[in-house]
């Protein structure tokens, strides 16, 4: 119930009290997708182990002001920092004794800034190189497309198999010429969770004198493990002589709060174009090694709490229960006719596509969805099909028997329902229509036809969105990249609005 004095009361100027504001928060969250409990296969890493929320979130609360801009003065943060670059240079084949005993590398708030400086740091390092550029496989993630994007580097991407879902090394080193300063390799690509052949492709970059980066922000805390269970994972990181820099997201499977992501390079040298560094000014002179100056201490001090508690025997025992579920899972999609595994899952995820024509994802995810499933839509790209992604956590395995019935009776429905039909005219607009032809009056009007509002349009602070997206990922999927990219623009511009 509202408490009317206290509305009275919370005049502007004045604050509320605590009790209020948490209850205000509480209520925001209720609308968000669960992220305990095993059903959100996307976004979230539940290890699912009794009392690491509150000791991760005790760790944060107490370094949560403490500012990674300065280690001379916060001496904690630096320690904290380094070990746990030393914990995942350990675990990536690198440390002493190993083949890359001079590892070196940086804290960062995640994947996407540790693949943005794996770029800087390349292009920095060959200053003569004018117009430099970097070979990735169409598999990539799309954070290497976006520090391109923001550092004027050119992209050279390169196909992937229908078939194995990954490139072929003699095309990426086909794709090497004079001004490209890195090679790029997935461990594994997250749309379909598939290992590319690292070492041909790092070997090719270390021929032509180029840097290869392995993106493993997905893998690189889980693979080691499933190695080390029995799994046949491919060499991929500081073992293979030709890789020079590995990303490995904290805040994915060593299951650390967001944001963290470590960045390693092999050597300090390597490591050193990364930094910034500027002292034409009268004031104190700053030295970045990542893209943040101010970096609140919380997140790290969070990670560093729940590497020491889950520590080497917990991460083992956390990969094992994960492949488990994704053997569940996979069990599950293999079992229902009319839907393929896109590929034999390595790694922890399992992503599946349709058979039948009559049976369109987009719809089964929602009939998921209103059982409590969330996953996560794909649309198609070149010759590769719509499919489904999961991204596996240990705290699914609990849910996996319950999966495979649910998953038989949506795919049942969705069967019922039949595929979405886009309107002639709107099926038409998506194939032709340019991205500098939208107008904002086409998007508000597209957008209200997809039950997209503005913030301000409804009682929700967040604006509502549809019960089902269907309609909106076929829209989507019938649009060409470059279009569907503009649409997200747009359409996400219109959520994201100021309320008063």
């Amino acid at each position: 119930m509202i408490d009317e004095e206290a509305d009275r009361r919370a005049l502007p100027g004045n604050g509320l009290p605590a009790e209020r504001v948490l209850a205000e928060v509480r209520a925001l969250r209720a609308a968000d997708r669960p992220t305990h409990g095993g059903r959100l296969f996307a976004y979230v890493y539940d290890p699912a182990v009794p009392g690491l929320d509150e000791l991760a979130a005790a760790a944060h609360a107490g370094s949560a002001h403490v500012n990674g801009l300065d280690p001379t003065a916060f001496p904690s943060l630096l320690a904290m920092e380094n070990t746990l670059v030393g914990a995942a240079a350990r675990l990536l084949g690198g440390g002493p004794g190993s083949a890359a005993p001079d590892v070196v590398g940086s804290v960062t708030s995640g994947g996407t800034e540790s693949l943005i400086l794996a770029v800087k740091a390349a292009r920095d390092a060959h200053p003569e190189i004018t117009e430099p550029r970097i070979v990735v496989p169409a598999s990539a993630h799309a954070a290497f497309a976006k520090a391109a994007h923001y550092l004027r580097v050119a992209v050279d991407q390169v196909p992937v198999s229908a078939r194995t879902l990954r490139p072929a090394a003699a095309e990426v080193a086909a794709a090497i010429g004079p001004d490209t300063v890195l090679v790029a390799c997935s461990a594994p690509s997250y749309a379909h969770g598939v290992i590319d052949p690292v070492a041909e492709i790092a070997g090719a970059a270390a021929a032509a004198g180029v840097r290869c980066h392995v993106d493993a922000c997905f893998g690189g805390w889980t693979l080691p493990y499933l190695r080390r269970l029995g799994a046949d994972v491919p060499p991929f990181d500081f073992g293979l002589a030709g890789v020079t820099s590995i990303s490995v997201d904290l805040h994915k499977y060593a299951y650390a709060p967001k944001g963290v992501s470590v960045l390693l390079h092999r050597d300090p040298a390597l490591r050193a174009p990364q930094y910034f560094a500027y002292a034409d000014w009268p004031g104190y002179t700053m030295v970045n090694p990542v893209i943040a100056s101010t970096r609140s201490g919380g997140p790290i001090a969070a990670a560093y709490a729940t590497l020491r508690h889950l520590g080497d025997d917990g991460y083992l025992r956390l990969a094992a229960v994960t492949r488990d579920a994704v053997a569940g899972l996979a069990d599950a999609v293999r079992a229902v006719d009319g839907l393929r595994l896109m590929a034999e899952p390595e790694s922890t995820v399992v992503c599946f596509t349709a058979t039948d024509p009559g049976l369109d994802l987009f719809v089964l995810v929602d009939e998921l969805a209103a059982r409590g499933w969330h996953t996560q839509p794909q649309q198609s790209y070149a010759d590769l099909p719509r499919s489904v992604h999961l991204t596996v956590t240990a705290a699914v395995a609990p849910r996996v028997a319950e999966f495979g019935p649910d998953l038989a009776v949506a795919v049942a429905a969705a069967r019922a329902a039949g595929p979405v039909a886009l309107p002639a005219e709107l099926r038409a607009l998506a194939g032709t229509l340019t991205p500098d032809a939208l107008t904002p009056e086409l998007v508000a009007g597209l957008a209200a036809g997809l039950g997209l509002t503005a913030p301000d349009e409804a009682a929700a602070p967040a604006g509502p969105l549809p019960g089902r997206m269907a309609t909106v990922n076929t829209l989507l999927d019938a649009a060409p990249p470059a279009l569907r990219e503009r649409l997200l623009v747009e359409f996400v511009g219109l959520l994201q609005r100021p309320t008063w």
